[in-house]
């Protein structure tokens, strides 16, 4: 049963749950107009997470909403993510905040709720599977942020349920330290927060399959456009280079180059930077929307890069290539962003 609090905020938040998709198609995707070529990650947690100050209990998890803070049921959360039918549901996980502080009797208490969530979710749609024909969509299982040794008894579970989930979703590298081998074969999700480009590298080396970026929009936000290659095109520069430019430097007001030489993206294609820079100096939205579209593509071009530096084995070198040549961290702005 749902508390009243509860109820309130899904009937506020329900004109997804109203919408009927075309049939075959998922409810989730076809919402919010997202490309059938894009993965659809759901969780109860947003990336990176906002901390709530209510906790959480065995029949309920405290979560941050568009409506504030508020409790969300175990049992609706499984609900609605069959509902929506994304392509990934990461399974409910008492994750700590701060876990690095988290003492022994917490780490029992957080593991023992994580894994009968998990052994509840498994079971419910296994049941779904036998009354439904339709697809259900693939379940992650959460780590806690913790050594696979300190959360042995959900390891444990997850080992008796390997053949009912999909893959692990990792909230922290120190958990594949000691993976059990039973769960070494898995796809692994990052949401570890990376922060920067060398970050990610590092979750890839840890043996991350899947990754967040919540740098990127703060990135765009900041005003920065990305300028990074993997591998990189001259392992052996002069100086460090920066791993972004910043376009409220108005040196670029009269820089009629692309954003970065060679770039295919539309705002590289179809305008420079000095266009760029008039529209941040006016605050013009059309400013960020354009340098997001350029990030994506220069990540998306990193992450090529990262295939097919891993195809051809040179993956670990050319990670020491990059962490040479670049600088760790993104560049300051005297920017502000558009929100």
């Amino acid at each position: 049963m749902c508390s009243p609090k509860e109820i309130k905020v899904v009937e506020k938040g329900t004109p997804i749950l109203k919408y009927n998709p075309p049939e075959g198609t998922s409810r989730l995707r076809a919402y919010t107009a997202t490309p059938d070529n894009h993965l659809l990650v759901l969780g109860a947690r947003r990336s990176p997470p906002v901390p709530s100050p209510g906790a959480s209990t065995d029949a309920q998890m405290a979560i941050m909403t568009a409506f504030g803070f508020t409790k969300l049921q175990a049992t609706t959360f499984r609900s609605l993510t069959s509902s929506l039918n994304p392509d990934i549901v990461v399974g409910l996980g008492d994750i700590p905040y701060g876990y690095y502080k988290v003492s022994y009797k917490k780490i029992d208490k957080i593991t023992d709720r994580t894994a009968r969530w998990m052994q509840a979710h498994v079971q419910e749609r296994a049941v779904a599977a036998k009354e439904q024909a339709s697809k259900q969509p693939m379940l992650y299982a959460p780590l806690l942020p913790l050594s696979c040794d300190a959360q042995r008894y959900h390891t444990d579970h997850l080992e008796d349920m390997v053949n009912d989930i999909h893959g692990l979703a990792i909230y922290s590298t120190v958990s594949m330290a000691d993976l059990p081998a039973e769960l070494q074969h898995l796809p692994r999700l990052g949401l570890t927060e990376p922060n920067n480009p060398r970050a990610v590298l590092q979750d890839i080396s840890h043996g991350i399959d899947i990754t967040t970026l919540p740098f990127l929009s703060s990135v765009t936000d900041a005003g920065i456009a990305l300028d990074i290659r993997f591998p990189v095109a001259n392992p052996s520069p002069d100086s460090p280079l920066p791993l972004g430019v910043d376009m409220w430097d108005t040196a670029h007001a009269t820089d009629v180059s692309a954003l970065r030489e060679g770039c295919p993206c539309y705002a590289c294609t179809n305008h420079h930077r000095a266009f760029l820079q008039h529209l941040l100096s006016a605050k013009e939205m059309l400013a960020w929307v354009l340098l997001q579209i350029h990030n994506h593509q220069v990540m998306d071009e990193f992450f090529q890069g990262v295939r097919e530096s891993i195809e051809r084995g040179t993956f670990e070198q050319d990670v020491t290539d990059f962490e040479r040549v670049y600088e760790p961290e993104f560049p300051e702005t005297g920017g502000r962003g558009p929100r």
